[in-house]
């Protein structure tokens, strides 16, 4: 799964992460953060109706369409396998698919020694940008733009902390990730062309269990 995550990139590497039009973009807010949270707003990119990759932003934690309320069940995650036929996912499955930048995510294990929780700093070589696979949803009722990310069963390195990951998406295929002419099989198809296999990890400090700590620190290993 993916409960938290970091988005400290400055905005030319999201420019260059993506196909991203300038002129568009100019002024958004680039702040580190370090400890993003369910129900926080994140940044996603999408396709615009000519095909075109723009960022937008939203509540991580999808809330459907055609929601009358705020969803209690836990949306932030969507598991690949099942997320195409799921009532809260299917429509954005098939219209609404998304990337959502990062530079790294945190899981969490239990230390055998006094019980507690141990959380591990995830992240490619070189802390590399990456997108998770993700879906995202208008409620026009509500006024609320969301997402969620896509996760999957866990391969090594990751099965070793859980035994599920997010989906980190390979570059390649992004923009057939995005548009709306890729049909809901071969969308389910283009998630098996991930990089999670190349994933790192080491154990940072508890600090990091509460969503309140965002210092820089909270990525250093112990």
């Amino acid at each position: 799964m993916c409960g938290r995550f970091t988005h400290h990139l400055p905005w030319s590497e999201v420019h260059r992460l993506y196909r991203l039009r300038l002129d568009n973009d100019r002024g958004r807010n680039t702040e580190p953060r370090y400890n993003i949270a369910p129900t926080q707003n994140v940044l996603f990119v999408r396709h615009d109706k000519e095909g075109n990759q723009v960022v937008d932003e939203g509540r991580w934690w999808l809330v459907p369409h055609w929601a009358k309320e705020i969803p209690k069940a836990t949306l932030f995650n969507a598991r690949s396998e099942t997320a195409p036929t799921t009532p809260a996912f299917r429509d954005a499955f098939k219209m609404r698919r998304c990337l959502i930048p990062a530079d790294g995510f945190y899981e969490w294990t239990v230390s055998p020694e006094d019980g507690k929780k141990d959380p591990w700093f995830i992240f490619q070589p070189g802390e590399a940008p990456f997108s998770f696979a993700g879906l995202w949803a208008h409620n026009e009722a509500l006024g609320i733009t969301s997402c969620t990310i896509l996760t999957a069963e866990a391969e090594e390195p990751m099965k070793q902390l859980h035994s599920r990951q997010p989906v980190i998406l390979d570059p390649e295929y992004y923009d057939d990730w995005l548009s709306a002419g890729t049909a809901v099989p071969q969308a389910t198809e283009l998630l098996k062309h991930h990089l999670d296999n190349l994933l790192q990890f080491h154990r940072v400090s508890r600090d990091v269990n509460s969503s309140k700590f965002q210092e820089a620190m909270a990525i250093n290993p112990l």
